[in-house]
């Protein structure tokens, strides 16, 4: 199906009106999986062409979204991955699991990002971060998209590898979402050591209720951003 490739429009504009030299383009992947963690790229490009047949990761094929993580690992300027586990997503909520696992990602960059381009309309970082949220800026933003696919395969691989040891549950296959085989898997031989156990899922699972967690806190509030397009955020 076609699309249209990605470009640098919102870094330039945000180098234009806020003298940042340095912008990273930051996503995710595993945010609704039922198993395994959630996995935060950052990454930098600069202003340069990038490699052809770049987007968001999920219009690519595998074999295609592989290849092109190879080219982009040694494209990007910079790029760093970080992860918040299933207890911590059972512990935190998705949103401080987030904010966890892309501070992570964004504190091993090798160079401090003075902007960060977000995917997604809502701003799970906040403070001290300067965001601009994109709403399907893994499509529309060079870095963005560099970002989506470099944690795509990094995270499948992982979850390919957890697969080895649980076979039933087709981690290899689903990375971990919920395909008819993990659900089955989970049916009738209950959650794995990478589930996360505070999802509704197992409300359905009669046998394996007693092992939900229950958060005791609620999930913090973050900071407001700067959405493409709109008004709210950080005064740049």
């Amino acid at each position: 199906m076609p699309y249209q490739p990605p470009t640098h429009s919102v870094e330039r504009s945000l180098r234009a009106t806020t003298g940042a030299k340095i912008v990273a383009g930051v996503d995710e992947v595993g945010r609704g999986a039922w198993a395994g963690p959630i996995t935060v790229c950052a990454a930098v490009t600069g202003l340069r062409r990038p490699p052809d047949g770049l987007t968001d990761s999920k219009l690519l094929t595998p074999k295609r979204r592989l290849a092109l993580a190879g080219v982009l690992e040694s494209w990007v300027t910079a790029y760093a991955l970080g992860d918040a586990s299933p207890l911590e997503i059972d512990e935190l909520g998705m949103t401080a699991a987030l904010r966890l696992a892309a501070t992570r990602a964004l504190d091993a960059l090798p160079v401090r990002p003075e902007v960060v381009i977000l995917d997604g309309k809502h701003d799970y970082l906040g403070d001290p971060w300067k965001v601009r949220t994109v709403i399907k800026g893994d499509q529309s933003c060079v870095v963005v998209a560099a970002a989506s696919v470099i944690a795509k395969v990094r995270r499948d691989a992982m979850m390919a590898e957890l697969g080895s040891e649980h076979a039933d549950f087709g981690f290899c296959d689903n990375a971990g979402y919920p395909s008819p085989v993990h659900r089955a898997a989970l049916e009738e031989l209950g959650p794995t050591p990478y589930h996360r156990l505070s999802w509704s899922y197992l409300d359905t699972l009669p046998k394996w209720q007693h092992l939900k967690r229950v958060r005791v806190f609620p999930e913090p509030r973050t900071g407001a951003s700067l959405e493409a397009g709109g008004q709210l955020g950080f005064d740049f």
